[in-house]
């Protein structure tokens, strides 16, 4: 771990990354050229995102959110001393399920314990980010790609297992099936530095309908 920031997308470096994607690969440039230039989804880093995140496993967006307002509606905020004030029964009486109680329950004692330091996190290189955030119970790889790519923005992120981007890159590179997770990482390599750039397009092509 360093002194300084991991490099970070803010608006005006994703308006250069998707540039220079486009002049590097004619089907990303295909969707630029259709939909514009993907938005930046950027999301404030820290506790809070990171349970919306755990709360969007394997649900709609729509359904994440509405849990999210039932997590609020529980525990008053979206904080370590909520949730763990709050605790199971309140959590699954306002109609969570019991694994997604459990994951942030275990969360908000990690981090209120000093065991996850979201701010040592926010400062670790990709791979140790990702390992420190994967140590936690309800933290598998989607959620701590999806948390460095929106939360962190971090450029060179790309979630293998994100059933929508890998639908979108099935329809951009016209493959026979869904790429699985190897298959994904070999095509996102000629992307490199600029992955999660690149994730940027293909979401914003799957939210266009390109399907």
């Amino acid at each position: 771990m360093g002194t300084d920031r991991p490099a970070r997308l803010d608006e005006a470096t994703l308006g250069v990354g998707v540039d220079v994607l486009a002049e590097r690969d004619a089907d990303l440039a295909g969707i630029v050229g259709r939909h514009g230039p993907p938005p930046l989804w950027a999301r404030q880093p820290g506790f809070a995102t990171l349970v919306h995140i755990i709360l969007e496993q394997q649900v709609s967006l729509r359904s994440a959110e509405a849990a999210l307002a039932r997590l609020v509606a529980a525990a008053g905020e979206v904080t370590p001393e909520a949730i763990e004030t709050a605790g199971p029964e309140r959590l699954l009486g306002a109609g969570l399920t019991r694994q997604k109680t459990r994951y942030l329950v275990g969360l908000a004692q990690e981090v209120s314990a000093g065991r996850l330091d979201l701010d040592a996190v926010e400062t670790a290189d990709d791979d140790d980010a990702r390992r420190q955030l994967v140590a936690v119970v309800g933290i598998g790889p989607w959620t701590a790609d999806i948390y460095l790519l929106m939360a962190l923005g971090r450029p060179d992120i790309w979630p293998t297992g994100d059933l929508a981007l890998a639908a979108s890159m099935r329809t951009a590179k016209r493959l026979g099936a869904i790429p699985r997770a190897d298959e994904q990482t070999a095509i996102a390599a000629a992307w490199h530095p600029l992955r999660a750039v690149a994730a940027r397009i293909l979401w914003h092509a799957y939210l266009q309908g390109e399907r």
